[in-house]
């Protein structure tokens, strides 16, 4: 077993999170296309909306951790995709935008405290940790909703 020691660095989190990020991706391939918009199971959003909400913090929060630059939340309601592909397509987007945008933050970046999305205020650690904490519990929703198909989910340890 080989350590090391010191922090974390953030290249080390931008791939704990990008892991994240195909994990998901591999829960939204094995949905059944005419399952993804429409199951839900005790009241929760289909797991396609869940996938919005995900999209909707990704990319723009990367940007506004890198930049202070949050815009508003985003959803896609206004212009939900409608297949699996084109919810895959921004998947990959934001997967791109947050390659892009993660390695501007700075060191001093990551301890301020900054608004997200003029609406959650702490440090852009703490947001970012947040991000990957909302997708991680997101996907388990998914997982559920596979599962209750008959599906089997992919295994959560492979990133």
């Amino acid at each position: 077993m080989t350590t090391t020691s010191g922090p974390i660095t953030s290249q080390q989190l931008l791939e704990q999170w990008q892991g994240h990020r195909r994990l998901t991706r591999k829960v939204i391939e094995a949905f059944p296309d005419d399952k993804l918009f429409t199951y839900s199971i005790g009241g929760m959003r289909p797991f396609s909306a869940l996938v919005l909400e995900m999209l909707a913090i990704a990319g723009p929060g990367a940007t506004g951790a890198a930049t202070g630059k949050w815009g508003e939340y985003d959803d896609q309601s206004k212009n939900p995709p409608k297949t699996k592909k084109e919810l895959l397509d921004l998947w990959d987007k934001a997967t791109a935008v947050i390659d892009t945008e993660f390695p501007k933050i700075t060191p001093q970046r990551f301890q301020e405290v900054d608004k997200a999305f003029g609406m959650y205020e702490g440090p852009i650690f703490w947001s970012i940790l947040y991000f990957i904490d909302n997708e991680i519990h997101h996907r388990g929703q998914g997982y559920v909703y596979l599962r209750s198909l008959g599906v089997e989910p992919p295994p959560f340890w492979e990133r």
